[in-house]
């Protein structure tokens, strides 16, 4: 069971599938987005970090396999209840992963404050989507428990994971996708500037629902989905040693690509749409520390 190798390849055209052309990234980093479930590859051991990378279960809960951090990329209710939420919430604390960092998605009405009393979308809120159920739910992602738990939610946000060999991860998370239809944490076109202007210099590990425009966010209506300005925001010089990248959102782009080489990082960034409804595998990617 090789990881895929997807060092000098072309982003786009590795955007919805799996990458199978050779036996590992660099010496830095191994990923796995086909394998048997019954058979998880092997953690590569000390000095290296697990991070098993999920996003759009919609309150559906799948078989996970075990490593050092999990990485959900929203999308996790079916409806945007109180209810779907609870679902998934309590699924991810009962996984055995130390660490868990999680945001919300377009689906996730519960927990966008736009639909709470003096919104600009309370107008919209769906009638099972009662008003206190909103605060509830913003309390409960964040709540003492959670926390001891190992879950961390993030909302336009940064958290630090330490490593067992003690390097240190910035992870930021950020729920926003452009405007399809109606739904949560949604922004019109040109305002994803400035919601990404607000991703720190100093991230390893990048959480966004939405694809970047041209890597892994091809539909099966053949459309590029993802959202250019998110594409320019990552281009900057200053988000250069961001070392990984999950998205979701668009569940047919599920996959692996590597983009963004240049000289200071040979390696580039690995690109991740972890999706599970149209394929049920989380991606396993390993990185040195």
């Amino acid at each position: 069971m090789s990881p895929i190798s997807t060092l000098n390849v072309n982003a786009q055209a590795t955007s919805n599938g799996p990458i199978t052309v050779g036996s590992e990234l660099s010496s830095r980093a191994k990923v796995y987005d086909s394998y048997d479930l019954t058979h998880i590859p092997k953690h590569p051991g000390e000095g290296w970090t697990r991070f098993v990378c999920i996003s759009d279960n919609h309150s559906h809960i799948f078989h996970i396999p075990p490593g050092d951090v999990l990485l959900h990329a929203g999308d996790l209710s079916r409806h945007g209840t109180l209810e779907d939420l609870q679902v998934t919430l309590s699924w991810l604390k009962a996984l055995p992963h130390p660490a868990k960092y999680f945001i919300a998605g377009n689906h996730d009405l519960c927990l966008d404050v736009q639909y709470e009393e003096g919104g600009e979308l309370v107008q919209y809120k769906p009638h099972d989507l009662p008003t206190k159920d909103i605060a509830t739910a913003r309390e409960l992602v964040r709540s003492q428990s959670f926390i001891e738990d190992g879950m961390h939610y993030l909302e336009h946000e940064a958290a630090i994971y330490t490593a067992r060999s003690g390097k240190t991860y910035t992870i930021y998370g950020s729920p926003a996708a452009p405007f399809y239809s109606l739904g949560a944490f949604q922004y019109a076109k040109g305002d994803g500037r400035k919601i990404y202007s607000r991703i720190p210099p100093s991230v390893d590990i990048l959480m966004t629902h939405t694809p970047s425009f041209g890597v892994c966010d091809l539909t099966k209506r053949g459309k590029q989905a993802g959202c250019p300005e998110l594409a320019e925001r990552l281009s900057d010089h200053d988000l250069q040693s961001c070392r990984l990248h999950v998205c979701g959102h668009i569940h047919e782009g599920r996959g692996v690509a590597v983009v963004g080489q240049t000289e200071r990082t040979p390696e580039g960034r690995i690109s991740v749409n972890a999706a599970l409804p149209r394929i049920p595998l989380p991606i396993i990617v390993d990185l040195k520390d």
